[in-house]
């Protein structure tokens, strides 16, 4: 892929999945590319990954205080971060009445939370210099839903939103914002990512167990590629006006579609009891 211009970009959790996917193609293509992850062993390691270019830092994105630190650091010692692509992320797997408050908690510190930590420590940078891409990593599953999901439906929500109202309030600096919502990619997010509430009320077993199972035995044949993925991301961020949303996937698209088909018939259906609330 050509490039006009070289990028640094900023990837928090690039030790697996997408994040480590969008890693090597962005230094591929010639980027410079920080990296976060949670161990200093991956950090060497990715260090190595290609010298003079790929960069690792040591941060826990739930650990707030640390993370401004880390920004300024790589604004001061390796250059502007260009692009900010929040990927750390897990999913949690449970009915919400199985499920506890502290699941809820953890979900969204990492989901959300930590997000939007990174995105406050970036954007002054950005801003200042009146240019940058943000790209939040979602999910399909941040615009449909599955049972057994609700925890992580709920953070990716909360993620669009504020992606979205992101979006409208920082275009006049120049910076883009998008949500890349990826349907079902061969990463661990099925696999050692998901975390799993236990089971204990009988009356869930024939909703939650038949998709705890397909999702196990799902794990590593999904139809998506990471690869490919990467390549997506970075024809996004070389785009001049790219959108605020972009699907990945046959299956993203495909089921999103029916969501909002779907909701167009239950608006269009309820529309005279919708209208019927207004002062008359």
């Amino acid at each position: 892929m050509a490039n006009a211009a070289f990028k640094t970009f900023f990837i928090t959790g690039v030790s697996s999945g997408f994040g480590r996917a969008l890693a090597e193609a962005a230094l591929a293509d010639g980027h410079k590319v920080v990296g976060t992850l949670r161990d200093e062993a991956s950090r060497a390691d990715f260090d190595r990954l290609c010298p003079g270019r790929s960069f690792g830092r040591r941060l826990d994105v739930t650990d707030n205080a640390a993370i401004a630190p880390v920004v300024a650091g790589v604004e001061t010692d390796i250059g502007p971060i260009d692009v900010l692509v929040n990927n750390a992320g897990y999913g949690h797997e449970g009915s919400i009445e199985e499920s506890s408050l502290d699941d809820l908690r953890r979900q969204f510190e990492v989901n959300v939370f930590g997000a939007v930590a990174v995105i406050q420590a970036v954007l002054p940078f950005m801003r200042g210099r009146r240019s940058g891409h943000i790209v939040n990593v979602t999910s399909m599953g941040g615009i449909i839903t599955f049972p057994g999901l609700g925890f992580y439906h709920g953070s990716k929500f909360a993620l669009e939103g504020l992606s979205e109202s992101l979006a409208k309030e920082v275009r006049s600096f120049g910076i883009h914002v998008t949500a890349v919502e990826p349907g079902a990619f061969r990463t661990d997010w099925a696999g050692r990512s998901l975390v799993r509430a236990e089971r204990r009320l009988a009356d869930y077993d024939a909703i939650i167990d038949p998709l705890r199972k397909r999702r196990r035995d799902y794990s590593g044949k999904q139809p998506g590629n990471p690869a490919k993925a990467a390549q997506a991301i970075l024809k996004l961020v070389a785009a001049r006006e790219p959108p605020v949303h972009l699907l990945l996937g046959r299956d993203a698209v495909n089921l999103v579609r029916e969501k909002l088909g779907t909701l167009k018939a239950e608006i269009d259906a309820w529309e005279q009891t919708s209208l019927s609330t207004d002062f008359s």
